[in-house]
Formats: structure tokens, sequence, C-alpha cells
């Protein structure tokens, strides 16, 4: 079995692509990773701005998570519809495209894909960040382990989607588990003493208040807060990795991972104002995770304290799976219309969109090693893409009812527009108390992405209009072409050269540039090995054109008499046949220069219609 086959799979044909979707118990994992373990990280980011409040802080979280809960059920019913009328995938890209126009869907697209990657920094970093709670003497490693955990996702993902689904399927069902138990047992606590809780061991005092609420400090605290709510528009964007019924099958998946998503925000908001547990200062010495604190006043520091706290780890960083399951498929979406490199909407070796996995983990490794591996500096620039996305989608859905109709359409409008309305509020929102913070990095990212989208539609749209002919073929002036093999000695491969050129035609001129050594003798075995058997065969013989280059430059003058050649012979095709040694082993290559990869480069580049540039390998054996 080859090497690659053991790690990644053997090869899937496109015949076996049904197998490889999944039902509702696998599609959360896949789809939901990234809404579920948010409930680890949103609220600690509303609390981590509530710190200079103290004691008073932790009594506005459960008022703010219940507003994102309303907003979260609200883009819940929206998305549901977006499910049904889009059963083939309605991504906020698609959707928007298809009923605002493409302006609004690269608007979309671009917001997308800069969510995505943070949507895997984050997971990995607040991943990370349960651990080195756990683990403190882990603090000094932070970015390294970020690292080694986006290998291992890019490792698991690269073997398909069924089994990503099944090596997740344990992971993320424990964590909803061992959340649920803290909860319960908090709540079950709280109802014991008369909302009196103690905790089983002492969590971090709150520090004393260093400034009091204002109405800018409660927008940037709902603005974190709202990082909760990323990852909800995944089972959306994609309906066809589910087994028929598809639609059905994905709005089961959403309707559980909303679910359990409003209980773990709710359970967590309300037991942080129980117990009195707030965030501690990120990336600091004593830094000590929300979920640890809770975990721990409720159950102490026992077995059941590490298998919570090793979900969390393993939760929080294959959160960043969701994003691996649906920034490739944008990708393509995009680049299928032609807005991104064609390269994008290609399949790997294992029906993956395999370049654009590669492009998520180079960029999230950047954003890794930018950040240092700290969850708080890059949440500032979390959740405008989503909401911003939530917005055009849920507008173009409105849209959407309004062209088709059909029964309950006003209903079904109505829905999607108090979600458009909503979540466009929210992204204002989010922009304006962000922006000072980091925000104004993504603000400037989307338009900039924007613009290279166009352009590389517009280079598409060029070449189209260019290439396109639907006209029989010409036959006019269809001759034998003016061939040029470029000559530095006499040799096998040079032979190999000089026999196709005879063959192609009549016209033949052999180039060597003349850098003041061996000439003569050059011109004695041209004559001995070429011009005497030409002869005696009866063909025209080839020239030898000797071209001086005082200063040793070897390729510029042979493409400028390429060039020249091309002037004197308008009309005329000028082939260039380049003999080239092509060896065995890549090492190889270092021992010999490249001047046939420059010259054919080059060539390329300067070059026009009228030249064509052809390789004649000769194989080095062993």
């Amino acid at each position: 079995m080859p090497i690659l086959d053991f790690f990644l799979g053997r090869p899937l044909a496109n015949w076996e692509e049904r197998g490889e979707q999944i039902g509702p118990s696998a599609g959360i994992p896949i789809f939901g990773l990234d809404a579920l373990s948010s409930a680890a990280y949103g609220p600690e980011a509303a609390l981590t701005l509530l710190i200079p409040l103290g004691l008073l802080g932790i009594h506005y979280i459960l008022p703010v998570v219940t507003a994102i809960v309303v907003l979260l059920i609200i883009v819940y019913f929206s998305y549901r519809q977006t499910i049904e009328a889009y059963p083939h995938g309605g991504g906020s890209y698609t959707v928007a495209s298809e009923n605002l126009g493409h302006h609004p869907g690269l608007l979309a697209a671009a917001a997308l894909m800069i969510d995505y990657v943070l949507t895997a920094a984050v997971g990995i970093t607040a991943g990370v960040g349960a651990l080195v709670s756990a683990l403190p003497s882990l603090q000094p490693h932070l970015l390294g382990i970020c690292l080694l955990i986006l290998f291992i996702l890019t490792f698991v993902n690269m073997r398909g989607v069924r089994d990503t689904g099944v090596a997740f399927l344990i992971p993320t069902y424990l964590f909803v588990g061992c959340l649920l138990i803290v909860i319960l047992l908090g709540v079950f606590h709280v109802v014991v003493t008369g909302g009196h809780p103690v905790p089983v061991m002492a969590v971090p005092r709150l520090p004393a208040a260093t400034t009091t609420l204002t109405l800018w400090l409660l927008a940037k605290v709902f603005a974190s807060g709202c990082t909760a709510m990323t990852g909800v528009e995944a089972v959306s964007n994609g309906v066809m990795a589910f087994r028929e019924p598809t639609a059905f099958n994905a709005k089961r998946t959403l309707t559980i991972i909303i679910a359990l998503l409003i209980v773990l925000l709710l359970g967590i908001a309300f037991m942080c104002q129980a117990y009195g547990i707030g965030a501690t200062e990120p990336g600091g010495s004593s830094y000590q995770s929300v979920l640890s604190q809770l975990t721990t006043a409720v159950a102490g520091r026992g077995i059941f304290y590490y298998v919570t706290i090793a979900s969390i780890l393993l939760v929080l960083s294959l959160s960043a799976n969701t994003a691996f399951a649906d920034f490739p498929r944008l990708l393509r979406a995009v680049a299928v219309d032609n807005f991104l490199p064609h390269l994008f909407a290609l399949r790997g070796r294992r029906l993956l969109y395999s370049a654009g996995i590669y492009w998520l983990v180079f960029l999230t490794a950047g954003l890794l090693i930018l950040f240092g591996g700290v969850t708080d500096r890059l949440i500032p620039l979390y959740a405008i893409g989503a909401f911003l996305a939530f917005t055009l989608s849920q507008a173009g859905m409105v849209m959407h009812w309004k062209r088709t109709g059909g029964p309950g359409w006003h209903w079904k409008m109505m829905v999607n527009g108090v979600g458009a309305t909503a979540t466009g509020l929210t992204t204002l929102v989010v922009l304006v108390a962000k922006f000072m913070d980091g925000a104004w990095v993504t603000a400037l990212l989307i338009p900039l992405l924007i613009l290279v989208m166009s352009l590389v539609k517009r280079h598409y749209d060029r070449v189209a209009s260019q290439t396109a002919d639907d006209t029989p073929l010409d036959m006019t002036g269809v001759s034998s072409p003016f061939v040029i093999v470029p000559l530095d000695r006499w040799s096998r491969i040079t032979e190999k050269g000089m026999r196709f050129a005879l063959a192609l035609s009549h016209d033949v001129q052999a180039v060597h540039v003349d850098c003041g050594e061996h000439a003569d003798a050059l011109d004695a075995v041209w004559q001995r090995n070429v011009v005497a058997p030409v002869k005696a065969a009866g063909l025209p013989v080839p020239e030898l054109v000797t071209l001086q280059s005082p200063y040793r430059v070897i390729i510029l003058p042979l493409v400028d008499y390429v060039l020249k050649m091309e002037r004197e012979h308008p009309g005329r095709t000028i082939a260039v046949l380049v003999p080239e040694l092509v060896v065995r082993h890549w090492w190889e290559n270092l021992l010999h220069n490249q001047r046939a990869q420059l010259l054919k480069l080059l060539l390329l580049v300067k070059g026009n219609q009228g030249i064509i540039v052809l390789n004649i390998p000769w194989y080095l054996q062993e």
C-alpha cells in the first residue's frame, strides 16, 4: 500500500461521492463544532470586557446572553428557510449573488472568507487557552501547541468528509455531555441553596470596580458576546454534504445545533452570575478560562474536571473544522463564477477541494503567529464577517420570496426580513463597538478582497473574449514552420532535437551563442555530423547560425534572435525546439544549469502568437 494511501486513505472515484455523504449525527460535529464551541469563548469574551466593573459586571452577563439568544432564534428560523429554498447549498454568497447581484455576493464572499479563517484561528487559540488553564506550565509553549493542533486538523480533514465526522463524533458529544452535567449540577446546587451556592473549590476573586457601566461599554460587551453566533451559517453552506433527503437532514442538524447552543449559552451565563464567576486577564500568568472556573466551582478538580477540560480543549481546537468544511466550498463557488482562480474548483484525491484547504491552513498559521496564539487578540476581528454575511443572506432571501412567490411567501419574506433587520443592526453595533479595537482591519480587508476578486473576473473575461471561437478551422496560409534549435554543443540531446526539427520542416536553423570558446571545433563537428548525413539523405541542409557574445551572455542573444526572425518572417510560425536533459532525481537538477527553463520562460513572456516553444526531452538512464 502506498504511504499516502495509508495516511490519507485511498483515492476516491467520482461515483463514490454518495458514500461520503452524512446524516445529522455526523453533521453536528462537522458543521456544528464552531457554533457549539463558541459557547466556551462567547460568554468569556463578553465577561472580559466586564472586568473593570468588578462584581457588578457579572450581573449583566445574563441579560446580554439573553439578547444574543433572541437574535440566534431569529437567525435560526431564517436559515431554515434558506435551506428549504436552496437544497443544493445556499451559502450567503450564492443567495446574495442570485438575488441581490454580483457586488453584494462578493461582499458576502469576502466577509465569509475572513470569518472562516478567524474561525479556525480563534477555535484553536481558545482550545489551547483551556489547556493552559488546567496546566499553566504550558503557557510558554502556547504558539507551538496552536500550530501542532492546526497540523493535526489538516491531516484529519485531508481524509475526507465522512472520516472527519467519525473522528470528531466522540469529542463533540463528550463536550456537550460534560457541559450539560456541569450546568445541571450547578442549577441543582442553586436550587438547593436557595440561590446562594457555595463553590466546591474557591475561584479567583473579582477585582474591585474601576469604572461604571455606560451604554458604550454595554454595546462592546454585546458585540464581543455575539461571537457565540459564528458558525450558524455552516449548515446552509454544506447542504449537499448530507444524504437524501438533504434539506430535511440539514434542517434537523441545524435545529439540534441551535437548541444545544441556546441551552449552553443560557446555562453558562446563569451559572456565572449565580457563582460570581468573571473573566481573568487574557494572556496573564494567572489566566483561567471561565469554563475552567465554572467546572471547578461546581465539581472541584477531580477526574471529572480534567475530563471536562480535555473535552473543551478538543472541541475548541476541532471547532476550526467548520472552517475546513466550508471555506473550500465557498472558494469553489466563487471560483466557478470566475472570481477566483479555477484551481479552487478542482477536487483532490479524496473528493475534497484541496487547494482551499491549503490556503486556509496557510492563512490560519499566519494569524496564529502574528497574534501569538492569544484568543483575546483575535476576538476584535471576529463576528463582523459572520453578521455581514447573515445580513446579506437574509436580504437575498427576502428578494427570493418576492421574486418566486409560492405558498405562504408573505410570511416567509417577513421572517427573512426580520432576520435581515436584526443582523444588520447587530453588524453596525459590532462594527462600531469593535472598530478601534481591531475591527478596522476587517473593514479594510473586505474591500481589498472584493477588488482582488473583481480583477480575477476581469482577467477571465478577457481570456474568454479573446479565445472564444466557433468558426470552422482556417486552412489559409497553413505551411511548415520555420524551426530554430538552440545549440550548445553536439550531443545525443542535440541530435534528438535536430531529427525532430528536420521531420517538422525543411527550413531549420541551429543557433549557437559563441562566448569565445571552441567555435572552430563546433564548425568541424557540424560539417561532419550534420551537413554530410543530411546531404546524403537528399534533404535541404540546415543552417548553423553563430551569435557572438563577448560578455558571455547566453539566453538574451537567443531570445533577441528568435524575435528578430519572427519580425523577418511575418505571418509564418516560428517553432523553437528546446532540447533538454531530464534527470531521474530532483537533486540531480542542482548539478546542471537551468538555461533551457529560463529560455522557455523568456520566450513565453516576450513572445507572441507567431512563436511556438516545444520541449525536446532526453531522459537520463539509471
